[in-house]
């Protein structure tokens, strides 16, 4: 194994996001470990000026693709442009952050170079060869992986290294032309479709985690529910904290069983062990039994709290670093005015 390709695209603003930095770091962590050379792809609008903004990484060389063409979040392009760079610099290891735009595309990159790819790596050693580790969330194990075919591309998932620091320097990067046919840009982004609520409530760059459980759909201190003060402090929560909104399955699973919901609500938000497990710096539990499927999706939060009314709920269980022992509603309400102040 002699050589690895880092792989980013731009943002809307044409800067590199923080999460792929994460992945840059992994990269670097990997050269020096296992003594390789590094090269660094960088895909979208502002390309050049974007790998400039890294290049005291240490990498041997940089490629761009960039062009209108390679401004938006296209299978047929970004696929096109990660199989160029692959072909140009030949490497053993293809690296990437696992966003949207790279997890439909690399994938088929891969297929066309005759590689492997295993995505959500949450962990990687170079002690002596290259292993990386995933979770298995329905079995809940962690495993263990190498790879004898190469290319190996791998997509690293969020929290797994600190961003990498870059400096903006001019670097010569070298461009990479791609022919674009018409066939190729039938698909175009017309527009963005809003959750019900007219909010977006999944935040994956969030610095908390706001999740609810069954807990605000049931009977309250006066023997009522009240899922309109339910929703309503909720969506208040995530407009005032900019939180990302995450959900036990107890919570998604109402409405297949006939019970109220909050109409804000989908199985996209639900955290655990048939969920999402999210990064977040921070999570707050509210409703919440704590029980090991909801654990399983928080393993990744760096500070974990829960609100629960019975002490002896799961959460109290050596699963949060804090635990308040109150009711939701009552608590929520307080924070709202705070964080309206």
């Amino acid at each position: 194994m002699n050589k690895l390709l880092y792989i980013a695209h731009t943002e809307a603003d044409g800067t590199i996001s923080d999460n792929s930095l994460e992945a840059l770091a992994a990269a670097v962590k990997i050269k020096q470990d296992l003594k390789l050379s590094l090269s660094v792809g960088v895909i979208g609008s502002g390309a050049v000026e974007a790998a400039n903004s890294i290049s005291n990484c240490g990498a041997d060389d940089f490629y761009t693709v960039s062009g209108a063409a390679f401004t938006v979040s296209r299978y047929a392009t970004d696929a096109a442009a990660v199989e160029a760079m692959v072909k140009k610099t030949e490497p053993d290891i293809v690296l990437g952050f696992g966003t949207v735009r790279f997890m439909r595309s690399v994938p088929g990159a891969a297929f066309r170079c005759g590689g492997r790819i295993d995505t959500h790596i949450s962990g990687i050693s170079t002690e002596d060869e290259l292993l990386v580790k995933r979770w298995y969330y329905r079995q809940r194990m962690e495993a263990t992986l190498k790879r004898e075919q190469r290319p190996w591309f791998l997509l690293l998932d969020k929290g797994v290294f600190e961003p990498f620091q870059g400096e903006k320097a001019e670097e010569n990067a070298d461009g990479l032309d791609i022919e674009v046919s018409d066939d190729m840009q039938d698909t175009a982004v017309s527009g963005l479709e809003m959750p019900e609520g007219g909010s977006q409530t999944i935040k994956p760059d969030a610095e908390l985690l706001f999740v609810a459980g069954a807990g605000w759909t049931k009977k309250q201190a006066d023997g009522q529910p009240d899922l309109k003060e339910a929703e309503n402090i909720i969506l208040q929560t995530l407009e005032r904290s900019k939180a990302s909104l995450g959900s036990s399955k107890s919570l998604v699973d109402l409405n297949a069983e006939g019970e109220q919901v909050l109409k804000f609500m989908s199985h996209l938000n639900q955290v655990g062990q048939t969920g999402a497990t999210p990064r977040h710096d921070k999570g707050l539990a509210t409703c919440c039994h704590g029980e090991e499927p909801h654990v399983v999706g928080w393993r990744f939060i760096k500070e974990r709290r829960a609100v629960n009314t019975d002490a002896n709920c799961g959460w109290a269980q050596g699963k949060t670093d804090v635990l308040y022992i109150a009711d939701a509603f009552a608590v929520m309400r307080k924070l709202n005015e705070l964080l309206a102040t």
